[in-house]
């Protein structure tokens, strides 16, 4: 069949990179997790003091950052920092700075990229719309903010951060706000993309029916 690109987009709390993982792993393809790496530059612009607003020391700052996946681990400058970008504050920082051109501009290219090396499944805001436009498959997973709000707070407070519901459900409506209304590649579904509803679903039988639509048409090729 070849090399494969599958794309996921959604909302944020949606399970888009749990399911991702999951269905990667059947699959025997890469997974890329373009929303880690927007959380990954949200986390060096955070520990560095760079504000969102002084576009040349982001500019800078994103000149001198490496950023790699070995082994489902995200990698920054030689370092794994897998936990230090799942915070509930790095979490809303990433939002503010995917609306940022320049890095946007910096992360799509690699990610453009690493879709054309190999089969790839990714998840983000604008994946079947920016990112690979022509990718194979493509899936918006989506769910109410009610009910995400509820697995991110459960998810945090798994974690032991200290956080309200109520907060996580404010967050979360003011960062789909911000997704879908920025001006550069917003939140939305592409028009060929299959659109799952995963309220009151579990994360099998969402990761099934992806798994289920890419099997019907034969074998990937992975490498």
């Amino acid at each position: 069949m070849g090399i494969v690109r599958i794309a996921i987009d959604g909302p944020s709390g949606a399970g888009k990179s749990t399911i991702a993982k999951r269905a990667s792993a059947e699959l025997g393809i890469e997974y890329i997790d373009t929303g880690a790496m927007y959380r990954a530059i949200a986390y060096k612009m955070n520990v560095s003091g760079i504000a969102t607003t002084d576009e040349a020391a982001v500019e800078k700052m994103l000149a001198q950052t490496a950023i790699d996946f070995v082994d489902g681990n995200i990698i920054v400058d030689g370092r794994i920092i897998n936990d230090e970008i799942r915070t509930h504050e790095i979490s809303g920082m990433a939002s503010k700075c995917s609306a940022l051109g320049i890095v946007r501009m910096k992360l799509v290219e690699l990610q453009k990229f690493m879709a054309q090396q190999k089969s790839v499944i990714m998840d983000g805001r604008d994946i079947g719309t920016n990112v690979i436009p022509d990718a194979e498959y493509k899936f918006f997973i989506t769910a109410t903010p009610k009910e995400r709000a509820g697995r991110r707070f459960a998810e945090l407070s798994e974690k032991g951060q200290a956080v309200t519901y109520e907060r996580v459900l404010a967050d979360i409506i003011e960062r789909d706000y911000n997704d879908t209304t920025r001006k550069l590649n917003p939140l939305k579904k592409a028009h060929d993309a299959l659109e799952i509803d995963t309220t009151g679903m579990n994360i099998e039988d969402v990761t099934n029916i992806i798994i289920q639509e890419v099997k019907k048409h034969g074998n990937i090729k992975t490498i």
